[in-house]
């Protein structure tokens, strides 16, 4: 089997059996294009015939390029997949990446807003239009439960509780969490589904189905972008005099927050769909940085 035909397999294999979002899908075509554009430029059209120099090589022209190593490294983490791939369907005997190093990354904390800035960010927020509705309610979905971009765009109305005060999000690979909702976030959720959707509803000329299931829309009815949304979060940020404010960044604050309130790790993970808890525990070394810098801050001779 050629390269080309076996990256194809490997792409039906993310999309149906890992069930990986377009975008995540869209990105992995993307890095093994170019990676099979590189080893066909050296000679190498069959998944049996690449080495490791090839790898490596690669890998090198990637940094060469000025590229950062955090980038090569989740380019590569696409070529391992797919050799690993091979190796299991027997489209190849070996697997050439097994002996290539990955480029070492710096860690890199998340980023943060404080508490105070973010209840600033959020009291800030008023109006009572349905598009001001709908913004608050995005802005404390995202704080309050910890929603990824995707997972508040594709929130749909019959996966709302808030009786029960749960959501029903679908996370990466689809996988479906209960994620608990309270407060002001469950209150402004309510207004916005009772005063808000229904005016922005009105607008939509031949909604979809789609559309209809939509928690959040857009000024024209339908269901909201990941670029509308990012725009409704950068906008409110620059209104409390937080620039460049990122939806993620209201992720991160939501656990580092939690953490430092007592809550449980493992709860922790649970609620923002972590396969592992390593990926959690990186807020623990946030929480310890904040603390730090608090510690800097307030104590008179701890900057001497």
């Amino acid at each position: 089997m050629q390269l080309t035909e076996a990256k194809e397999e490997y792409l039906l294999y993310l999309r149906i059996e890992r069930g990986l979002a377009a975008n995540t899908l869209a990105e992995y075509k993307r890095d093994l294009d170019r990676y099979l554009a590189f080893l066909d430029a050296a000679g190498v059209a069959d998944p049996d015939a690449v080495t490791p120099d090839e790898v490596a090589g690669f890998q090198q022209s990637l940094l060469l390029e000025g590229q950062s190593a955090a980038t090569a490294k989740r380019r590569m983490s696409a070529v391992k997949g797919f050799h690993r791939f091979c190796l299991q369907e027997g489209f190849a005997r070996k697997n050439p990446t097994a002996p290539v190093r990955m480029p070492k990354t710096p860690d890199r904390l998340p980023d943060v807003i404080s508490i105070e800035d973010a209840c600033r960010l959020l009291d800030g927020l008023s109006g009572t239009r349905p598009q001001d509705l709908r913004d608050r309610a995005i802005l404390e979905a995202l704080y309050g439960c910890g929603l990824r971009v995707s997972e508040a765009c594709s929130l749909d109305v019959q996966n709302v509780s808030l009786e029960e005060g749960f959501l029903r999000v679908f996370g990466k690979g689809s996988k479906e969490r209960l994620v608990p909702i309270s407060g002001t976030a469950a209150t402004a959720l309510e207004e916005y589904l009772k005063d808000g959707r229904p005016a922005l509803s009105m607008h939509g000329r031949a909604p979809t189905p789609d559309d209809l299931s939509a928690v959040f829309l857009n000024q024209r009815g339908r269901r909201l972008t990941r670029q509308g949304l990012f725009k409704i979060v950068g906008a409110a940020g620059e209104a409390a005099g937080i620039r460049k404010l990122h939806p993620h960044t209201l992720r991160h604050s939501f656990a580092t927050h939690m953490l430092s309130g007592g809550a449980d790790l493992r709860m922790i993970q649970e609620i923002l769909g972590h396969a592992d808890i390593s990926t959690t525990q990186i807020y623990t070394h946030v929480d310890r940085a904040h603390l730090a810098e608090e510690y800097r801050a307030a104590h008179p001779r701890a900057s001497w």
